[in-house]
């Protein structure tokens, strides 16, 4: 993830909304600024404006503004058709979604809606009949299965409710898997695993297998797993499912801080309200289709 840059001032700004804002903020106000003094903006409006010597436009330049603007994940006019003997089923009905950089989003709906078809098609696991799929603003499908291996394998970490690991593999051999898999040395990809395990609480379950481990000791190594080739998106498929109540929650406490202090971007699908609602937006789905989208309540003092 890259750290940051340099803005006027020499304060240093997150990318992604803190960006933004940032922007925003700035250029508003000395705008607004301008139009109290009775200043003339029309150059402003135009991109030229100058406050007091400096160059609205010259700020909003030096920042960085694709690598802000490209969202994390977008899709666009996404269909999934399947053959179920005479009828053709529509799992995926025109679904357009932008996830933007740093955010949690989740997915709802009741069984049989399409989130988990569309899950699979945003993250290359499965072709859409139709449209069109941009990974951190690289386009997953059109290419070849080389191409779209290899951005799966640097963009994406995957967190299953059914864990996934290894039986015959220790925890550790099963976080390193990733990196080996992408071409890493031996020891860099051991050095990398145990870190991550140390990350999720379990330097000490490093040698264990997962009959080993509980419930929720086996995600936190699918966490550990997901995270150890540093993904800028992690897909979640009910990543708390099998787990009773007090480890989700601790599951989710984790995934939060990832989001929050590193900016890992979650698409999260959830039958759970109360994860969904640690989340900044809930997407809901019926039939194939995004019936509904919704952003988290603010609490006040934020």
């Amino acid at each position: 993830m890259n750290p940051g840059f340099k803005a006027e001032g020499h304060h240093e700004v997150a990318y992604g909304r803190a960006v933004l804002h940032l922007v925003f903020v700035v250029a508003s106000s000395e705008l607004l600024a301008d139009l109290a003094k009775g200043q003339h903006t029309d150059g402003v409006i135009g991109g030229r404006g100058v406050h007091e010597g400096r160059s609205v436009q010259g700020f909003i330049n030096a920042i960085p503004f694709r690598e802000v603007m490209v969202p994390a994940l977008q899709a666009s006019g996404l269909w999934k058709l399947y053959q179920a003997g005479d009828s053709t089923v529509e799992a995926v009905r025109g679904v357009d979604l932008t996830i933007t950089a740093g955010d949690m989003v989740a997915v709802m709906g009741p069984s049989g809606c399409g989130k988990t078809t569309l899950l699979n098609i945003l993250s290359g696991i499965d072709e859409p009949t139709s449209g069109a799929v941009l990974v951190n603003g690289e386009a997953l499908y059109g290419i070849s299965d080389n191409a779209r291996t290899d951005l799966r394998g640097r963009a994406f970490g995957f967190i299953f409710q059914d864990f996934n690991l290894l039986p015959v593999l220790s925890a550790v051999e099963n976080v390193e898997l990733p990196l080996l898999l992408l071409g890493s040395s031996a020891n860099h990809a051991r050095q990398e695993a145990l870190e991550a395990l140390g990350r999720v609480g379990l330097s000490d379950r490093a040698d264990h297998r997962p009959s080993e481990l509980s419930g929720g000791q086996q995600q936190r190594v699918a966490v550990a797993r997901s995270i150890v080739h540093r993904p800028s998106i992690i897909l979640c498929d009910e990543p708390t499912g099998n787990l009773d109540t007090g480890t989700s929650r601790n599951v989710m406490d984790l995934l939060r801080s990832m989001n929050e202090t590193e900016g890992t971007t979650f698409l999260i699908v959830t039958h759970d309200e109360a994860i969904a609602a640690q989340c900044q937006r809930t997407i809901v789905m019926n039939d194939g289709l995004v019936v509904k989208e919704q952003l988290a309540e603010m609490n006040e003092e934020e």
